[in-house]
């Protein structure tokens, strides 16, 4: 089945950088959509980033765009997102999906926790 698995997360200060990485089995990675969604404590699961197979295109929530990346590499079956000058409420757990799927039900994954903080 579907397998998918965030790691990279951590406790960074403000105006920090980390690595997201998203590790995937079970589909097609090279010819599917990807996803990055967020959900904060408290509130509401929300859109981070997009992107086509084969590298595009790519899209960001405005309040994120200039400072997160969103990439991969298809020979490791693997999705990146670079979060830089990270802000307190990027605080998050951070979710990869497949497709563009950016709901609830499409989480099938732990995520990982970003934690920005002074």
């Amino acid at each position: 089945g579907v397998q998918l698995a965030e790691s990279g997360g951590g406790l960074v200060q403000p105006g920090g950088s980390l690595t997201l990485s998203c590790v995937v089995s079970g589909f097609d990675f090279s010819i599917s959509g990807m996803t990055w969604v967020r959900q904060a404590p408290g509130k509401a699961l929300e859109w981070v980033a997009d992107m086509g197979p084969y590298g595009g295109p790519k899209t960001y929530r405005d309040s994120v765009k200039g400072r997160f990346t969103i990439s991969r590499d298809n020979a490791k079956n693997t999705l990146y997102l670079q979060l830089d000058s990270l802000k307190t409420e990027d605080t998050a757990v951070y979710y990869c999906t497949k497709g563009f799927c950016k709901t609830n039900d499409c989480v099938e994954s732990r995520g990982t926790q970003v934690t920005v903080s002074s």
